[in-house]
């Protein structure tokens, strides 16, 4: 059985998106038990200079998306970045999981070395599609994926490393 494009990415992409939303899960459930605000969160940060939770989110399901449809050739679709309570960050990472569901084996495979052009503020990025995938899109989505984690944790979200592998789900032994 051959390992293909839409095996690296899709189905990549699918599970940690899932898993970002059982800790979302988890970090809700702790703020009840605690007698936190759900919604502080949401502004939490790791440092100053960087993004905070929302905004994490947003550029997760971006990544995501935007990754997926460039490697089947299809445009994105556009999610403004208004997201401001708990329902609205968990309703983008489910609109972002239906989307990356409806791309198929058929639309990815064979684009391996199709060209995918990345524009960027002052210049564009050239890659072939495996490349995109493995030097910029599972690394900028992973980024932010993780960052999250880093900041829900940060918060006091008792989290480990297995909810950020499995979100909750078994993994195959």
């Amino acid at each position: 059985m051959t390992y293909s494009l839409y095996d690296a990415s899709i189905p990549v992409f699918l599970n940690a998106l899932r898993n970002l939303a059982a800790l979302l899960d988890k970090a809700e459930a702790h703020a009840k038990t605690s007698g936190v605000d759900v919604a502080a969160y949401l502004e939490g940060r790791l440092a100053a200079d960087m993004h905070p939770l929302t905004r994490q989110i947003q550029m997760a399901s971006d990544a995501a998306k935007g990754g997926g449809a460039r490697l089947a050739a299809i445009a994105p679709p556009s999610y403004p970045d208004v997201e401001t309570t708990w329902a609205e960050v968990k309703d983008r990472i489910a609109k972002t999981i239906a989307f990356l569901e409806t791309i198929t084996v058929e639309q990815v495979a064979g684009g391996e070395d199709r060209t995918i052009e990345l524009p960027l503020p002052g210049r564009t990025m050239t890659f072939t599609a495996a490349d995109f995938l493995a030097r910029f899109a599972l690394p900028n989505f992973f980024f932010h994926v993780v960052t999250a984690y880093g900041i829900l944790r940060h918060q006091g979200v008792p989290l480990g490393k297995m909810d950020y592998l499995a979100g909750g789900a078994v993994l195959p032994t």
